[in-house]
């Protein structure tokens, strides 16, 4: 109880310092990870020196100050020992995939009774099965507990019932390179083909990540895929480790068939190392990617070993693009700023201020009609950056 009095104090005083734009302080407790963030607080004072102002809470960038919040919310707790380890946004997460429960089912029915006529598909067929695995993932999104403040996002509906209702809201369809690249593999009988997804939320997002995995190396259009989550509890829903291996166990545990095969499915991959989760400081650092090779030369040269990267989620579009106004039609490759491992795509529904890629006038149109189109998680997009059709092919 003393601890959890001290961890509540320190928040208080946070969310003081938040609401009264206090300047930015420096982490105190040591972690893996104070000293590189204490750096570039350091970084972001040299950018005022000239008005001798210290950074602000109402006046800096809104990418560094939200993920600061949440690593001040991280050290409230990491300072509050027994309680060191608690992720205060546990039960938001738990509840958001406890009242899925329907949508889990009907995913992984589907994934199963799908694997019985895998080896009978024509091939346009198999693109068409990846098609509805990667919007699962993509509608997936949606559930975003930062953005209703921990309130439940959780999916009741069939998502596969609603696939093509949703078509036309992806505004940026590339879905095509990506079968292009997956097949000339499959097709090249490539020994190892990597796939690595950086993961968002946690819940039934993950479970449409999770699904999207299995169908690809069931498909054998991946034969490993490396799971990136963060280290810490993180924009409230984000998957850490633990929620990883819990939905795995959840559903090993899960008193319908098919889910608790896929549970089972999904638990073998991992001891048989065909599923890797990897977790890494750098993504809950406020660090844009392009500084990635200079930050975490070891993460970016683990991402050059795969043939496909695909990011999800609005934070990792953020990062990807430096969360600046761009305009709508800046190329996405330009956007990037040379953040390009391999070959990568960004599966998201939009909710923040910013898109790049788009055809002219398109934004603009959508603005006139849907004032607040950016941010509502109606609009999605699939956003590719690599080789495209009848281009080389890396090789790992």
């Amino acid at each position: 109880m003393e601890a959890e009095k001290k961890a509540i104090s320190l928040l208080s005083k946070l969310r003081n310092e938040l609401q009264t734009d206090k300047p930015i302080i420096p982490l105190v407790e040591k972690f893996v990870d104070t000293d590189t963030w204490n750096q570039y607080l350091e970084y972001q004072e040299n950018l005022l020196t000239e008005s001798d102002e210290k950074p602000r809470w109402f006046y800096s960038p809104w990418l560094f100050v939200e993920c600061y919040m949440y690593r001040r919310i991280h050290e409230a707790i990491i300072q509050s020992p027994p309680i060191d380890h608690f992720d205060v946004f546990k039960e938001s997460k738990e509840q958001s995939f406890y009242e899925s429960q329907e949508s889990v089912i009907s995913l992984c029915t589907y994934l199963r009774e799908l694997m019985s006529t895998l080896n009978y598909l024509e091939e346009e067929q198999l693109k068409e099965e990846l098609f509805k695995f990667l919007q699962i993932s993509l509608w997936g999104n949606k559930c975003d507990l930062s953005l209703s403040g921990g309130e439940t996002s959780s999916q009741k509906t069939n998502i596969m019932d609603s696939l093509e209702d949703l078509k036309p809201f992806i505004l940026v369809n590339d879905m095509e390179h990506l079968w292009s690249l997956l097949n000339k593999y499959k097709k090249a009988e490539q020994a190892s083909v990597r796939v690595a997804i950086v993961l968002d939320n946690s819940g039934f997002e993950l479970v449409t990540d999770l699904v999207l995995a299995d169908f690809l190396l069931t498909s054998e259009l991946a034969t490993e895929i490396y799971f990136y989550g963060k280290m810490i509890p993180w924009f409230v829903s984000d998957t850490t480790i633990h929620d990883f291996k819990w939905l795995i166990e959840q559903a090993k545990q899960s008193n319908h068939k098919w889910t608790s095969r896929c549970g089972n499915d999904w638990g073998k991959y991992m001891e048989t190392g065909r599923w890797v989760y990897r977790d890494h400081v750098f993504w809950t650092l406020p660090h844009e990617f392009c500084a990635m090779a200079h930050v975490a030369p070891d993460l970016y040269a683990e991402l050059q070993r795969a043939q496909l990267v695909l990011l999800k989620g609005d934070l990792n579009y953020r990062k990807l693009t430096g969360d600046r106004k761009w305009e709508f039609t800046i190329p996405f490759h330009q956007a990037l700023s040379g953040f390009h491992p391999a070959p990568l795509c960004s599966i998201r529904t939009l909710k923040a201020e910013i898109q790049v890629g788009l055809q002219p006038g398109q934004g603009e149109q959508l603005a006139a009609s849907e004032p607040t189109w950016l941010t509502t998680g109606k609009y999605g997009i699939f956003q590719f950056d690599g080789p495209l059709l009848g281009g080389s092919l890396r090789n790992s």
